[in-house]
């Protein structure tokens, strides 16, 4: 399951400022950026979703695994974990995240992966 739109982040000056201007986060297997949102450089003007969306991408590269698939598996279940909080109302608004997963997350089961994801959002405030 992908992520809805209104929460989908895209455009490369987006992913600029983010990278430039924001928070990081490490963990063992993965890293969360975030910076408050900047709706003037998003690539798409969209006049009904608002500002105050939080939007978020997955950042998976090579090195995690050279198959394509084990790469969109693991996209598809962080999407599916951020939707799922998304309905329990459990993300704050107004701020821009990409999470990017290393090398090693590869060895890891789901249930760790979460785990350290959920404790990534709580130590970026992004929880509530």
């Amino acid at each position: 399951m992908v992520l809805p739109r209104s929460m989908r982040l895209k455009g490369y000056k987006c992913f600029n400022y983010l990278y430039k201007e924001g928070s990081r986060f490490n963990g063992t297997s993965m890293l969360l950026r975030v910076v408050s949102s900047k709706p003037e450089l998003l690539k798409v003007k969209d006049p009904n979703n608002g500002n105050n969306c939080l939007r978020c991408a997955v950042s998976i590269s090579n090195k995690v695994s050279k198959r394509a698939v084990t790469r969109n598996k693991l996209r598809r279940f962080f999407h599916q974990h951020l939707k799922e909080k998304l309905k329990e109302n459990a993300l704050k608004k107004n701020c821009w995240a990409i999470l990017s997963l290393k090398p090693i997350s590869n060895t890891k089961n789901s249930y760790e992966l979460i785990k350290e994801f959920d404790n990534l959002l709580t130590k970026a405030d992004l929880l509530s």
